[in-house]
């Protein structure tokens, strides 16, 4: 079973101890007030979990299939009865797990639902993008084309994603000054 191995268990671990030690930091003192501050909306507050989720992930994935690619250290795929299991798997896995999470309501913000919850949901749905986007080339060309010509639609995706993640924190002001003025022409003005 691929699980009892300890190549399944390196990049869970890099990654959740990453997003634990951020957690751990921006739980405490100034920066906790800082974050609440800067954070008070729900909806930005889980745009920008999502995308530390995504940019971690990005970052572990790609460093590890490197030193798998260029046999450093003692990382290396995982097989199950000789198949190569793509983290690909593991992130439409968790694609689901987190959109049946949400469909029960699970972090998304209702008056049930724990806010502590909706933060991890939102880190894990940024895990599982980063994990199933990172592999786009493998399944838009329905063959491994990781290291190949092909794969660099795999970067495009990535960027394309991170790019929207990006607009959906940074941008709402923007976004909404824009649609004010556009519909600016069609309000009544009142009358003095």
């Amino acid at each position: 079973m691929p699980w009892t191995h300890r190549s399944f268990w390196i990049l869970p671990i890099i990654i959740a101890a990453i997003l634990g030690m951020l957690a751990f930091i921006f739980s405490r003192g100034r920066l906790r007030s800082l974050y609440t501050e800067k954070l008070a909306e729900s909806r930005r507050e889980r745009l920008f979990l999502a995308s530390v989720g995504f940019f971690v992930t990005i970052v572990v994935v790609r460093g590890l299939t490197l030193a798998i690619h260029f046999g450093v250290g003692p990382f290396h795929d995982v097989s199950v009865h000789g198949r190569h299991i793509h983290h690909l798997v593991w992130g439409i896995t968790l694609l689901l797990a987190v959109g049946y999470g949400w469909l029960l309501e699970v972090g998304t913000g209702a008056l049930a639902s724990n806010r502590w919850m909706g933060r991890l949901m939102s880190m894990l749905y940024g895990v599982a993008a980063a994990l199933t986007l990172d592999e786009f080339a493998l399944w838009l060309n329905l063959r491994d084309v990781y290291w190949q010509r092909e794969g660099r639609e795999s970067f495009e995706a990535i960027a394309f994603f991170a790019a929207l993640l990006c607009i959906g924190i940074f941008g709402k002001p923007l976004i909404h000054g824009i649609v004010h003025e556009m519909l600016r022409p069609f309000r009544r003005e009142p009358r003095p």
